[in-house]
Protein backbone atom coordinates (compact mmCIF):
# COMPACT_ATOMS: atom_id res chain seq x y z
CA UNK A 1 0.00 0.00 0.00
CA UNK A 2 3.28 2.25 0.84
CA UNK A 3 4.09 1.97 -2.78
CA UNK A 4 1.00 2.46 -4.24
CA UNK A 5 0.25 5.68 -2.54
CA UNK A 6 4.07 6.82 -3.08
CA UNK A 7 3.65 6.12 -7.41
CA UNK A 8 -0.09 7.80 -6.74
CA UNK A 9 1.86 11.14 -4.95
CA UNK A 10 5.19 10.61 -7.41
CA UNK A 11 2.40 10.64 -10.63
CA UNK A 12 0.29 13.31 -9.21
CA UNK A 13 3.40 15.59 -8.45
CA UNK A 14 5.18 14.90 -11.79
CA UNK A 15 1.53 16.36 -13.49
CA UNK A 16 1.52 19.33 -11.21
CA UNK A 17 4.93 20.09 -11.78
CA UNK A 18 4.49 20.08 -15.70
CA UNK A 19 1.73 23.07 -15.62
CA UNK A 20 3.00 25.76 -17.56
CA UNK A 21 2.21 29.38 -16.38
CA UNK A 22 -0.54 29.17 -19.33
CA UNK A 23 -2.19 26.44 -18.03
CA UNK A 24 -2.07 27.81 -14.16
CA UNK A 25 -3.40 31.23 -15.94
CA UNK A 26 -6.41 29.28 -17.43
CA UNK A 27 -7.49 27.50 -14.24
CA UNK A 28 -7.77 30.80 -12.41
CA UNK A 29 -9.13 32.61 -15.70
CA UNK A 30 -12.05 34.40 -13.59
CA UNK A 31 -9.45 36.22 -10.98
CA UNK A 32 -7.22 39.04 -11.83
CA UNK A 33 -4.28 38.02 -9.97
CA UNK A 34 -1.50 36.70 -12.27
CA UNK A 35 0.41 32.87 -11.70
CA UNK A 36 2.13 33.27 -9.34
CA UNK A 37 5.47 31.28 -11.34
CA UNK A 38 5.12 34.86 -13.59
CA UNK A 39 5.75 36.95 -10.85
CA UNK A 40 9.13 34.98 -10.31
CA UNK A 41 11.63 37.66 -11.67
CA UNK A 42 15.88 37.62 -11.79
CA UNK A 43 16.78 39.12 -8.69
CA UNK A 44 19.96 41.58 -10.17
CA UNK A 45 20.76 43.18 -6.93
CA UNK A 46 22.86 46.80 -7.14
CA UNK A 47 25.28 46.95 -4.55
CA UNK A 48 26.08 50.34 -3.68
CA UNK A 49 29.14 51.74 -5.95
CA UNK A 50 30.93 54.10 -3.08
CA UNK A 51 31.01 53.05 0.41
CA UNK A 52 28.46 55.11 3.15
CA UNK A 53 29.59 57.91 5.43
CA UNK A 54 31.13 56.07 8.59
CA UNK A 55 28.38 55.91 11.27
CA UNK A 56 29.73 56.98 14.57
CA UNK A 57 27.99 55.99 17.86
CA UNK A 58 28.47 57.07 21.67
CA UNK A 59 30.56 54.05 22.26
CA UNK A 60 31.78 50.79 20.51
CA UNK A 61 30.44 47.03 20.80
CA UNK A 62 32.31 44.50 21.96
CA UNK A 63 31.66 42.39 18.58
CA UNK A 64 31.98 38.63 19.14
CA UNK A 65 33.45 36.37 16.75
CA UNK A 66 31.15 33.21 16.62
CA UNK A 67 33.57 30.61 15.21
CA UNK A 68 31.98 27.82 12.81
CA UNK A 69 34.96 25.44 12.56
CA UNK A 70 34.77 25.09 15.89
CA UNK A 71 31.31 24.66 16.90
CA UNK A 72 31.17 22.48 13.61
CA UNK A 73 33.90 20.13 15.31
CA UNK A 74 31.88 19.20 18.40
CA UNK A 75 28.83 18.02 16.53
CA UNK A 76 30.99 16.35 14.35
CA UNK A 77 32.49 14.64 17.06
CA UNK A 78 29.33 13.34 18.49
CA UNK A 79 28.39 11.99 14.65
CA UNK A 80 31.39 9.97 15.03
CA UNK A 81 30.11 8.43 17.76
CA UNK A 82 27.30 7.93 16.97
CA UNK A 83 28.02 6.16 13.48
CA UNK A 84 30.27 3.83 15.47
CA UNK A 85 27.63 3.08 17.58
CA UNK A 86 25.19 2.34 14.69
CA UNK A 87 27.84 0.08 13.22
CA UNK A 88 28.82 -1.65 16.19
CA UNK A 89 24.69 -2.38 16.72
CA UNK A 90 23.80 -3.55 12.85
CA UNK A 91 26.92 -3.68 11.48
CA UNK A 92 26.20 -0.88 9.06
CA UNK A 93 26.66 3.42 8.47
CA UNK A 94 24.91 5.88 6.69
CA UNK A 95 25.10 6.20 3.41
CA UNK A 96 25.30 9.33 1.29
CA UNK A 97 24.96 9.76 -2.72
CA UNK A 98 26.18 12.97 -4.26
CA UNK A 99 25.54 13.74 -8.10
CA UNK A 100 27.93 16.50 -9.55
CA UNK A 101 26.97 17.90 -12.84
CA UNK A 102 30.03 20.34 -15.09
CA UNK A 103 32.97 20.88 -13.95
CA UNK A 104 32.05 24.25 -11.79
CA UNK A 105 35.03 24.89 -9.54
CA UNK A 106 33.13 25.71 -6.61
CA UNK A 107 30.32 23.23 -6.92
CA UNK A 108 33.35 20.51 -7.32
CA UNK A 109 35.07 22.44 -4.12
CA UNK A 110 32.00 22.16 -1.92
CA UNK A 111 31.71 18.08 -3.45
CA UNK A 112 34.95 17.58 -2.62
CA UNK A 113 34.41 19.21 1.33
CA UNK A 114 31.47 17.20 1.73
CA UNK A 115 33.16 13.56 0.83
CA UNK A 116 36.04 14.39 2.94
CA UNK A 117 33.52 14.98 5.54
CA UNK A 118 32.10 11.58 5.22
CA UNK A 119 35.47 10.23 5.14
CA UNK A 120 36.13 11.91 8.85
CA UNK A 121 33.13 10.90 10.49
CA UNK A 122 32.44 7.25 8.91
CA UNK A 123 29.59 7.89 6.44
CA UNK A 124 29.91 6.00 3.29
CA UNK A 125 29.75 8.35 0.50
CA UNK A 126 29.34 7.62 -3.15
CA UNK A 127 29.91 10.17 -5.85
CA UNK A 128 28.47 10.33 -9.40
CA UNK A 129 30.20 13.25 -11.99
CA UNK A 130 28.33 13.56 -15.14
CA UNK A 131 29.24 16.28 -18.10
CA UNK A 132 27.54 19.24 -18.52
CA UNK A 133 25.65 18.35 -21.67
CA UNK A 134 23.84 15.49 -20.16
CA UNK A 135 20.29 14.69 -20.13
CA UNK A 136 17.55 14.91 -17.89
CA UNK A 137 17.28 11.43 -18.60
CA UNK A 138 20.61 10.46 -17.32
CA UNK A 139 20.14 12.60 -14.06
CA UNK A 140 17.18 10.82 -13.30
CA UNK A 141 17.98 7.26 -14.06
CA UNK A 142 21.04 7.84 -11.61
CA UNK A 143 18.87 8.70 -9.09
CA UNK A 144 15.94 6.54 -9.20
CA UNK A 145 18.91 3.73 -8.74
CA UNK A 146 20.32 5.70 -5.38
CA UNK A 147 16.51 5.88 -4.44
CA UNK A 148 16.10 2.40 -4.39
CA UNK A 149 19.53 1.43 -3.22
CA UNK A 150 19.20 0.48 0.59
CA UNK A 151 23.06 1.11 1.87
CA UNK A 152 22.23 4.80 0.38
CA UNK A 153 20.49 7.05 2.96
CA UNK A 154 20.65 10.28 1.96
CA UNK A 155 20.71 11.75 -1.87
CA UNK A 156 22.29 15.23 -3.16
CA UNK A 157 22.12 17.11 -6.00
CA UNK A 158 24.92 19.35 -6.34
CA UNK A 159 23.54 23.26 -7.12
CA UNK A 160 23.50 24.83 -9.88
CA UNK A 161 22.63 22.87 -12.35
CA UNK A 162 23.47 23.76 -15.92
CA UNK A 163 20.36 25.72 -17.44
CA UNK A 164 19.61 23.37 -19.81
CA UNK A 165 18.14 21.02 -16.82
CA UNK A 166 14.82 21.50 -15.07
CA UNK A 167 15.94 21.82 -11.39
CA UNK A 168 12.72 21.09 -9.66
CA UNK A 169 12.56 18.08 -11.84
CA UNK A 170 15.35 16.41 -10.80
CA UNK A 171 15.11 17.35 -7.42
CA UNK A 172 11.82 15.77 -7.27
CA UNK A 173 12.87 12.35 -8.23
CA UNK A 174 14.87 12.62 -5.18
CA UNK A 175 12.87 10.64 -2.45
CA UNK A 176 11.41 12.32 0.16
CA UNK A 177 13.09 10.04 2.89
CA UNK A 178 16.42 10.87 1.34
CA UNK A 179 16.03 13.97 0.59
CA UNK A 180 18.86 15.07 3.26
CA UNK A 181 19.19 18.72 1.50
CA UNK A 182 15.72 19.55 2.69
CA UNK A 183 14.48 20.76 -1.04
CA UNK A 184 11.44 18.47 -1.62
CA UNK A 185 8.34 20.72 -1.72
CA UNK A 186 6.88 18.14 1.12
CA UNK A 187 9.96 18.69 3.44
CA UNK A 188 9.25 22.53 2.62
CA UNK A 189 5.60 22.53 3.32
CA UNK A 190 6.08 20.62 6.01
CA UNK A 191 8.39 23.50 7.87
CA UNK A 192 5.99 26.26 6.71
CA UNK A 193 3.24 24.74 8.47
CA UNK A 194 3.06 24.80 12.62
CA UNK A 195 2.38 21.24 13.86
CA UNK A 196 4.46 19.96 11.33
CA UNK A 197 7.99 18.45 11.53
CA UNK A 198 9.60 18.56 8.15
CA UNK A 199 11.78 15.10 7.67
CA UNK A 200 14.87 17.08 7.05
CA UNK A 201 15.72 21.10 7.13
CA UNK A 202 17.80 22.58 4.82
CA UNK A 203 21.32 22.51 5.70
CA UNK A 204 22.29 26.17 5.82
CA UNK A 205 19.17 27.75 7.57
CA UNK A 206 19.73 24.45 10.23
CA UNK A 207 23.57 25.26 10.73
CA UNK A 208 22.32 29.25 11.20
CA UNK A 209 19.82 28.46 13.96
CA UNK A 210 22.55 25.91 15.66
CA UNK A 211 25.04 28.40 15.57
CA UNK A 212 22.83 31.41 17.41
CA UNK A 213 21.40 28.80 19.48
CA UNK A 214 24.84 27.59 20.52
CA UNK A 215 25.87 31.17 21.08
CA UNK A 216 22.90 32.27 23.23
CA UNK A 217 21.23 33.98 21.13
CA UNK A 218 17.88 34.21 22.18
CA UNK A 219 15.46 33.90 18.56
CA UNK A 220 12.02 34.19 20.21
CA UNK A 221 10.55 37.44 19.81
CA UNK A 222 12.98 39.25 18.30
CA UNK A 223 12.90 40.93 14.90
CA UNK A 224 15.05 39.04 12.10
CA UNK A 225 15.94 40.16 8.87
CA UNK A 226 16.70 37.59 6.09
CA UNK A 227 18.70 39.15 2.99
CA UNK A 228 17.79 37.02 -0.08
CA UNK A 229 14.96 34.80 -1.08
CA UNK A 230 16.33 31.85 -2.31
CA UNK A 231 14.82 28.39 -2.65
CA UNK A 232 18.05 26.85 -1.27
CA UNK A 233 18.58 29.54 2.01
CA UNK A 234 16.31 32.66 1.68
CA UNK A 235 13.43 30.83 2.17
CA UNK A 236 13.80 28.02 3.97
CA UNK A 237 15.82 30.39 6.46
CA UNK A 238 12.59 32.77 6.75
CA UNK A 239 10.48 29.84 7.55
CA UNK A 240 12.66 28.02 10.00
CA UNK A 241 13.24 31.51 11.90
CA UNK A 242 9.66 31.83 12.31
CA UNK A 243 8.88 28.24 13.87
CA UNK A 244 11.28 29.20 16.31
CA UNK A 245 9.05 32.29 16.59
CA UNK A 246 10.43 35.60 15.56
CA UNK A 247 9.20 38.33 13.96
CA UNK A 248 10.59 38.15 9.88
CA UNK A 249 11.35 40.53 7.13
CA UNK A 250 12.51 39.15 3.89
CA UNK A 251 15.29 41.74 2.20
CA UNK A 252 15.09 41.08 -1.57
CA UNK A 253 16.22 42.76 -4.52
CA UNK A 254 12.82 44.90 -5.05
CA UNK A 255 12.62 45.95 -1.57
CA UNK A 256 12.63 49.36 -0.70
CA UNK A 257 15.19 50.88 1.23
CA UNK A 258 16.62 47.61 2.32
CA UNK A 259 18.77 49.72 4.63
CA UNK A 260 16.58 50.96 6.66
CA UNK A 261 14.61 47.79 7.39
CA UNK A 262 17.76 45.72 8.24
CA UNK A 263 18.71 47.94 10.34
CA UNK A 264 15.45 47.29 12.65
CA UNK A 265 16.93 43.80 12.98
CA UNK A 266 18.53 42.06 16.33
CA UNK A 267 19.15 39.36 13.86
CA UNK A 268 20.77 39.82 10.60
CA UNK A 269 20.87 36.46 8.26
CA UNK A 270 22.83 38.01 4.96
CA UNK A 271 22.15 35.35 2.05
CA UNK A 272 22.01 37.78 -1.28
CA UNK A 273 25.14 36.10 -2.71
CA UNK A 274 26.75 39.77 -3.24
CA UNK A 275 30.02 40.46 -1.45
CA UNK A 276 29.89 43.57 0.86
CA UNK A 277 26.23 44.24 -0.19
CA UNK A 278 25.90 44.84 4.25
CA UNK A 279 27.56 47.95 5.48
CA UNK A 280 27.67 48.70 8.72
CA UNK A 281 25.34 51.49 8.39
CA UNK A 282 22.72 48.79 7.95
CA UNK A 283 23.24 47.12 11.56
CA UNK A 284 21.34 47.98 14.48
CA UNK A 285 24.45 48.45 16.84
CA UNK A 286 24.23 45.26 19.04
CA UNK A 287 22.12 43.35 16.23
CA UNK A 288 23.45 39.22 15.94
CA UNK A 289 24.88 38.92 12.40
CA UNK A 290 25.01 35.70 10.74
CA UNK A 291 26.63 35.93 7.03
CA UNK A 292 25.77 33.08 4.49
CA UNK A 293 27.74 34.73 1.51
CA UNK A 294 30.59 33.50 -0.19
CA UNK A 295 32.10 35.27 -2.68
CA UNK A 296 35.38 35.43 -4.51
CA UNK A 297 37.15 38.69 -4.84
CA UNK A 298 40.51 39.60 -6.70
CA UNK A 299 43.46 40.21 -4.46
CA UNK A 300 46.76 39.81 -5.70
CA UNK A 301 48.40 39.08 -1.70
CA UNK A 302 46.46 36.22 -1.21
CA UNK A 303 48.10 33.04 -2.83
CA UNK A 304 45.18 32.16 -5.32
CA UNK A 305 44.82 35.40 -6.34
CA UNK A 306 41.19 36.13 -4.74
CA UNK A 307 40.16 35.46 -0.99
CA UNK A 308 36.64 35.00 0.32
CA UNK A 309 34.45 37.84 1.23
CA UNK A 310 30.95 37.69 2.88
CA UNK A 311 27.58 39.63 2.11
CA UNK A 312 29.06 41.57 5.17
CA UNK A 313 31.27 44.47 5.24
CA UNK A 314 33.34 42.27 8.02
CA UNK A 315 35.21 45.07 9.04
CA UNK A 316 32.45 47.55 9.03
CA UNK A 317 30.44 45.78 11.31
CA UNK A 318 32.98 44.79 13.62
CA UNK A 319 32.42 47.44 16.41
CA UNK A 320 28.51 47.54 15.41
CA UNK A 321 27.42 43.98 15.87
CA UNK A 322 27.21 42.20 19.10
CA UNK A 323 28.36 38.97 17.36
CA UNK A 324 29.63 37.72 13.83
CA UNK A 325 30.03 35.23 12.27
CA UNK A 326 33.04 34.54 9.79
CA UNK A 327 34.03 34.20 6.37
CA UNK A 328 34.94 31.70 5.73
CA UNK A 329 34.71 30.12 8.90
CA UNK A 330 31.72 30.25 9.77
CA UNK A 331 28.54 29.44 8.16
CA UNK A 332 30.28 26.80 6.02
CA UNK A 333 31.30 24.32 8.04
CA UNK A 334 28.04 24.21 9.41
CA UNK A 335 26.17 23.57 6.38
CA UNK A 336 28.44 20.52 6.03
CA UNK A 337 28.17 19.20 9.17
CA UNK A 338 24.01 19.82 9.07
CA UNK A 339 23.75 17.60 5.85
CA UNK A 340 26.04 14.75 7.90
CA UNK A 341 23.38 15.54 10.69
CA UNK A 342 20.55 14.54 8.39
CA UNK A 343 22.41 11.91 6.69
CA UNK A 344 22.45 10.10 10.07
CA UNK A 345 19.16 11.17 10.87
CA UNK A 346 17.48 9.40 7.49
CA UNK A 347 20.26 6.22 8.43
CA UNK A 348 18.12 5.83 12.27
CA UNK A 349 15.02 5.69 10.64
CA UNK A 350 15.72 3.01 8.75
CA UNK A 351 18.17 1.09 11.45
CA UNK A 352 17.28 2.04 15.02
Amino acid sequence: MLMIARKALASAHSKAIRLTTRDVHCFSSILVSPPLVSLDLPENWIPYSDPPPPVSFETEQKTVVIDGNVIAEEIRTKIISEVGKMKKAVGKVPGLAVVLVGQQRDSQTYVRNKIKACEETGIKSVLTELPEDCTEGQIISILKKFNEDTSIHGILVQLPLPQHLDESKILNMVRLEKDVDGFHPLNVGNLAMRGREPLFVSCTPKGCVELLIRAGVKIAGKNAVVIGRSNIVGLPMSLLLQRHDATVSTVHAFTKDPEHITRKADIVIAAAGIPSLVRGSWLKPGAVVIDVGTSPVEDSSCEFGYRLVGDVCYEEALGVASAITPVPGGVGPMTITMLLCNTLDAAKRIFL
